[in-house]
């Protein structure tokens, strides 16, 4: 698709092209295509255990999680609007 170019740094373009067409944000769809390529997979596979969902967390530890990952406007977010934030992040 013209536009969509995910430049040089993207390993595996037709999985990021899959996924930004599943309507996933580019960051995100970059972050997955490269760890699938360098553990030489097609797919990202599942890693780690469960960290549980957002849904469990307190908002102090929602506000925490969002510092740690650079979402602006955050001391201003409803609990719905970081829950929302971190998804999409």
């Amino acid at each position: 698709m013209p536009g969509r170019d995910p430049g040089p740094s993207v390993k595996d373009k037709k999985l990021y092209e899959d996924l930004r067409d599943e309507g996933n944000s580019k960051e995100k769809s970059a972050r997955i295509a490269n760890a699938a390529a360098a553990r030489g997979e097609k797919k990202e596979a599942a890693k780690g255990g469960s960290a549980g969902s957002y849904d469990d967390w307190t908002v102090a530890d929602l506000r925490r999680r969002a510092a740690e990952i650079g979402i602006d406007g955050r001391s201003s977010m409803s609990r719905s609007e970081l829950v929302k934030a971190l998804r999409e992040h």
